[in-house]
């Protein structure tokens, strides 16, 4: 679900649904600004008094929907009082040294209801068929004139059909996890949250999980307080199939994160995403300064890289198992999803949504290493020149370096392939190559002139308890080598 101190007395009504009026408790503030470093920095920039009388006024609400002392990045998100409900980890859990791991609550399939619940009145449940291009349409649609938008509403996610097909159609997709809402009148789709099924490696324990997505509301019901009864129906249909994990990310704080990692932009385009608000120009630089800082090489360095073809499945599949295996948290792909995630099949009317690379040793023809992003356009809202930014989201990548001792050479091969990936991607007509802290990122990110952004992605497991995993960033909010080893999966 992509997708967060004058001191006085207490207020009398602290049980607001939405967590209004109910105050932060100082153990928990402390724990929710340990696991947002944002805030943390924000706060640290103010004098004592200042910083203390804001922390001390914020409420539930304010912490679990902005996480920001401005209010950034808030959006429909399901209520305190509901994840109080549900099998995931409380706030205070994260103080507890000893967590034993494993599912929270053990479900009874007999005792999973078989049918919905109950809808608002004018509403009804559908589920989506995504082989019809008409359906596939409007979610589409749904999506791009709904879904997630920066906190200046200048920019907002566009899911190109292609991509939807690509996310939401992997290997033992089900029809039943593509979950509509429907106005009973007009038969116009106005809600949605998707999932689709996959198997994580937390700590070495292997769990079949849905990974969910796409929780998107029109934005005239936004009152409505459909996201806990989105949120409730996904989680029956997983049920009734078996499957009582989940994965799913956000850029609000709910209850509770088991990672969380900062977003990092390299400029492509720099002129480009100056001229639509993306990218400021630094005080006492150029224009053309900044055009010159963020240049790339016309061609690829590393010996052997070519783009990845079917042949490469088994090689690859080889490589990231070994790869991913270093990382608590990974995803454990099967040889079919290697091959769906990652091989770009040309297809006549398909736009291309996944670039990946391999490096084949010339002499020995072994796969060395691997590289690949994917493709989400951001749609510019009413700009006079410019409609879309193409921003490149980088995906999995190996080496072979990794196995080695010396991590010098490791990291000197990571910034290697990583900058050809930033070649191929600007030869590509990308405008921003995009990343997180996750992986071994922080090896490259400030090497590769990759800037911070003010975004940060919370991943969380549902009805699954895990110690925190390292998100590649230390309490300043930086990228920091000895906080790698942790988050090694890319959700969509």
């Amino acid at each position: 679900m992509s997708d967060g101190d004058k001191k006085g007395k207490a207020p009398q009504n602290n049980k607001d649904e939405d967590g209004k009026g109910k105050k932060l408790p100082p153990k928990f503030a402390s724990l929710l600004l340990e696991q947002n470093p944002a805030l943390k920095q924000e706060l640290a920039n103010m004098n004592k008094d200042e910083a203390a009388a804001i922390l001390a006024n914020m409420d539930l609400s304010q912490m679990l929907t902005g996480l920001s002392v401005g209010g950034k990045n808030q959006k429909d998100m399901a209520s305190y009082k509901f994840w109080q409900t549900q099998p995931v980890p409380a706030f205070e859990d994260a103080a507890n040294k000893q967590i034993t791991q494993g599912p929270i609550k053990i479900i009874d399939p007999e005792k999973v209801p078989q049918t919905p619940g109950a809808l608002i009145e004018g509403f009804e449940w559908c589920t989506l068929d995504l082989t019809n291009d008409e359906e596939l349409k409007e979610l589409y649609e749904l999506l791009n004139n709904h879904y997630v938008e920066d906190d200046n509403a200048m920019f907002r996610f566009s899911y190109s059909q292609s991509f939807l097909h690509w996310a939401l159609m992997s290997p033992g997709w089900k029809k039943e996890w593509h979950v509509g809402v429907r106005a009973t009148k007009s038969r116009k789709l106005v809600a949605s949250i998707c999932g689709v099924p996959t198997e994580l490696r937390v700590r070495g324990e292997r769990i079949k999980v849905t990974e969910i997505n796409f929780l998107c509301i029109h934005k005239k019901l936004r009152s409505k307080r459909l996201t806990p009864v989105l949120i409730k129906e996904i989680t029956r249909r997983c049920y009734v199939n078996g499957i009582y994990q989940a994965i799913y990310t956000g850029g609000v704080i709910l209850p509770t994160p088991i990672s969380s990692c900062r977003y990092y932009h390299r400029a492509l385009d720099w002129l480009k995403l100056y001229e639509v608000g993306f990218s400021p120009l630094p005080h006492g630089s150029t224009k053309a300064r900044m055009i010159t800082k963020n240049h790339l090489p016309s061609a690829t360095l590393t010996p052997g890289l070519r783009p990845m073809e079917s042949k490469d499945i088994d090689a690859v599949y080889d490589l990231l198992e070994r790869y991913m295996r270093r990382f608590d948290m990974n995803q454990a792909f099967t040889r079919e999803e290697i091959d769906h995630w990652l091989v770009y099949k040309e297809q006549p009317g398909k736009e291309q949504v996944v670039w990946s690379y391999v490096v084949e040793d010339p002499e020995t023809h072994k796969i060395t290493d691997f590289v690949s992003f994917y493709n989400l356009e951001s749609t510019v809202i009413d700009h006079a020149k410019h409609e879309s930014v193409h921003a490149a989201y980088l995906y999995y990548y190996a080496t072979e370096t990794a196995f080695s001792d010396n991590k010098k050479a490791f990291k000197d091969r990571l910034q290697l392939l990583l900058n050809d990936a930033l070649i191929c991607a600007k030869k590509a007509h990308f405008d921003v190559f995009n990343a997180l802290t996750s992986h071994d990122n922080p090896l490259f990110l400030e090497e590769l002139k990759f800037g911070a952004g003010d975004g940060q992605l919370h991943f969380y497991l549902y009805n699954y308890r895990a110690a925190p995993i390292a998100g590649g960033i230390n309490d300043k909010n930086l990228p920091d080598e000895s906080k790698m080893g942790g988050v090694g999966i890319v959700m969509l």
